[in-house]
């Protein structure tokens, strides 16, 4: 696959204190199949698809040990000058970039609101080699508990273009039925890559801004039930949407992410201006 443009969501892993137990749950749960794990670089272990390359796991680096997490990547032509557009936008560099052998260079920030994310200027590993597909990365949003300081952040830092979700069907103010939710775009309106949520009081307060992560599965109620067996948590669905029918799940070691199954879907979409 070739580069992706700036902007866009290209990669994604995830650090797991048992990552054999993180391999069994995501074989199962997404039909994943993995590599061998690089020692040169932290046992880095890329998962696959059908044979592509669709996300990695890695287990803690030394004294590194906390939650695990799903961090996406944005695409970057220039990964320094990212991170200078980063910190005038007033966000945070928690990792300065760093060249990850001859793959790219890495690094890792958090927005104003406090969602933390990666950045990757491509060398050899260009990003995903299947999305929008079952078993491969299908969409993210962030969820934002301070709207406005991550829509001003990301379309500082990135070529965004920006849209709100229209009113209801009914003339019902989409904010008012809990749904303040954008859309950024890259290469115009026509190409959507990341979605922004506001957080509402639904989210308990000890929950920070953070990314969500879907995953395309071909049947959405499977992958819950697999969840659930494998010892993980169903936190919202599943739900039928005009996107599809996904579910809000976090796995046995704390990851969230959702699952969605793109074939099915329901209702109209809606209109975002």
């Amino acid at each position: 696959m070739s580069d992706f443009p700036e902007g866009a969501p290209c990669w994604v892993d995830a650090m797991f204190t048992d990552v054999e137990a993180a391999k069994e749950f995501y074989a199962d749960v997404l039909g994943w199949t993995f590599g061998e794990a690089s020692s040169e670089h932290g046992n880095y272990t890329q998962a696959y698809s059908g044979g592509k390359a669709v996300a990695a796991v890695v287990p803690p680096m030394p004294g590194g040990e906390g939650s695990s997490q799903w961090c996406l990547y944005f695409a970057s032509p220039d990964a320094a000058a990212t991170a200078e557009k980063i910190r005038s936008a007033g966000g945070e560099l928690l990792m300065e970039p760093m060249k990850v052998g001859t793959f790219g260079t890495m690094a890792i920030a958090k927005e104003p609101s406090g969602a933390v994310f990666g950045v990757w200027q491509p060398g050899e590993h260009k990003g995903f080699e299947k999305l929008g597909e079952a078993g491969a990365y299908a969409w993210a949003e962030v969820f934002s508990r301070d709207p406005q300081k991550a829509d001003d952040f990301l379309t500082e830092v990135f070529p965004y273009e920006a849209q709100q979700m229209e009113a209801g069907e009914e003339g019902e103010d989409a904010e008012a039925a809990g749904m303040e939710f954008k859309v950024f775009s890259v290469g115009g309106k026509g190409n959507p890559v990341l979605g922004r949520m506001k957080m509402g009081d639904e989210f308990p307060p000890q929950i920070p801004s953070y990314v969500q992560v879907y995953f395309g599965v071909p049947d959405c109620d499977e992958a819950v039930e697999k969840t659930r067996a494998r010892g993980g948590t169903v936190h919202f669905g599943p739900m039928d949407t005009p996107f599809g029918r996904f579910a809000a799940v976090t796995d046995p070691q704390g990851a969230a992410f959702a699952v969605i199954d793109m074939s099915t879907t329901a209702g109209e979409m809606p209109t975002f201006v």
